[in-house]
């Protein structure tokens, strides 16, 4: 999508926010009227003050939502009218892609150009999952003649999601797309610092024909919101994106309650593995780079970790030092930016505070480092490159959810091996070398929920996103993500 700055900033003054929960179909106060502001990391002003949800408004939205559920509207109405009904959705965002696009540049200080292609990414994934309704069969087992065994999938229920601020709308729609598609009712508690593009949305998906209860979004607190969500007995999954630190609190909130499925996709601290016979180390040293940047560095799966072959260290930190450069951040609604702000001041003081840590147990700064446009009233760091890390150390061992590469050097594939699994998370790995045998030896033992070889994409939609370890479980994306919003159930018929 082509933008220019000036059509940008007309459509910014125009905007109108909405700041009330939506709950069985309408915008709504919570019920104690309290409100919280949401503050834009791009200046530091408030953009609006929205609802804050607590107990009282999850029980309203799941009573709402397991009504429409049992009613049938939605979970029995014809895949194909369900399918069309997605397309409408889908469409709807596109027509609206500028909009929501900005309210995600507003909330977290995303690029507009990224945002918008975020939001593009969402329409894609809602059409993908759209179409895959009526291609999906259930089963007949093999049986003796006088037995008929039918293996089918149904909806859950009612489908609860707390997502993050780093991706608002997109890692909402890799759970919502999927669960709506299935025939589930849907409640999403988006995080409390970029609420603003879910409320918008959830209207679209009543304008585009998804009845009244179906899709339901409470902003508020995850101490508050997200754990009555989450301990709810009437809701029957849950979906969390988030660090691995909250996503523990999900797992213990099912066995607290009703034992509710639980997906999660946490944190991560992937190592980006480059050999002396990468096929184009200049290449590799570009997406070394556009991977740890992209997004302020607040990416789960981000490719923080980069492991060196020693022979080439030096050689190969200069040309990333180099590419680092047009990642200094600017102005978030200028499309020309390819690099926004920090989130909020919390996160901002926190990569801050990694900085100092990192240099205190004796990594080297070679780039960056530094707050910069404090003057904006804003939250940016310079993207920033750490030499002579240990694994041991502090920058390595733990997410720092920021523009922050760590080089580690390594001496063969023993070693980078040794190191690639040293960790906690297990999201994503990649590998940069031109032999075969080699990488497709450490693709098999590294413990990652992704191996990329001499690349930094994961796919399109049809290829499934999740981790190993304490990087979470399930999956998100592809039809994969389908089984997670689904039960199998066995009927069997005895006939004479």
């Amino acid at each position: 999508m082509a933008l220019a700055l000036n059509d940008v900033m007309e459509k910014k003054s125009s905007l109108d926010f909405k700041n009330q929960a939506f709950i069985n179909g309408n915008y709504i106060n919570s019920v104690t009227g309290k409100t919280f502001e949401s503050i834009s990391p791009v200046d530091g002003s408030i953009i609006t003050s929205v609802s804050e949800c607590d107990v009282d408004d999850i029980n309203i939205a799941v009573k709402a939502a397991r009504d429409v559920f049992e009613k049938g509207s939605w979970s029995r109405m014809a895949p194909s009218k369900r399918k069309k009904i997605l397309f409408n959705f889908a469409d709807l965002m596109k027509k609206n892609i500028l909009e929501l696009g900005l309210l995600e540049t507003l909330n977290m200080g995303k690029p507009i150009t990224r945002a918008t292609g975020d939001i593009a990414a969402c329409i894609n994934c809602t059409k993908w999952y759209a179409e895959a309704i009526d291609k999906l069969y259930d089963d007949v087992a093999p049986t003796s003649d006088n037995l008929i065994a039918t293996i089918t999938k149904e909806p859950l229920g009612v489908v609860g999601a707390v997502t993050p601020w780093n991706f608002p709308l997109l890692m909402a729609c890799w759970k919502f797309a999927p669960a709506l598609a299935t025939g589930n009712s849907f409640i999403l508690k988006p995080a409390e610092q970029s609420p603003l593009s879910a409320l918008r949305v959830a209207e679209l998906a009543m304008e585009a024909g998804i009845p009244e209860g179906v899709f339901n979004v409470v902003p508020g607190y995850g101490p508050t919101a997200g754990k009555a969500l989450g301990t709810h007995m009437d809701v029957d999954k849950l979906g969390f994106t988030g660090s691995t630190e909250v996503g523990r609190y999900f797992l213990s909130y099912a066995g607290e309650s009703n034992m509710k499925r639980v997906s999660l996709e946490c944190g991560g601290k992937s190592p980006n593995i480059i050999f002396a016979d990468a096929p184009d180390l200049d290449h590799a040293a570009k997406m070394a780079a556009d991977g740890m940047f992209g997004n302020s560095g607040q990416v789960c799966d981000a490719p923080s970790r980069l492991l060196l072959q020693k022979s080439i260290k030096d050689e190969f930190l200069e040309k990333v030092v180099s590419y680092s450069k047009p990642w200094m951040p600017g102005n978030p609604f200028d499309p020309n930016t390819l690099m926004g702000s920090i989130v909020d001041k919390t996160q901002t003081e926190r990569i801050m505070n990694y900085i100092d840590k990192g240099k205190s147990e004796g990594a080297n700064v070679i780039t960056g480092g530094d707050q910069v446009l404090q003057d904006s009233g804003g939250y940016y760091v310079s993207p920033t490159v750490f030499k002579d890390v240990q694994n041991s150390m502090t920058v390595a061992k733990e997410e720092i959810f920021g523009p922050v590469l760590c080089a580690i050097d390594f001496e063969n594939e023993d070693e980078a091996l040794q190191i690639a699994n040293d960790t906690h998370y297990g999201l994503n790995a990649m590998i940069w070398s031109n032999d075969l045998n080699k990488v497709h030896k450490l693709a098999k033992r590294i413990k990652s929920g992704k191996v990329l070889i001499n690349s930094l994409s994961d796919g399109d939609m049809s290829l499934p996103h999740g981790g190993y370890k304490q990087s979470g479980s399930g999956r998100d994306k592809s039809l994969e993500a389908l089984g997670q919003y689904t039960q199998t159930k066995l009927t069997l018929i005895e006939v004479k």
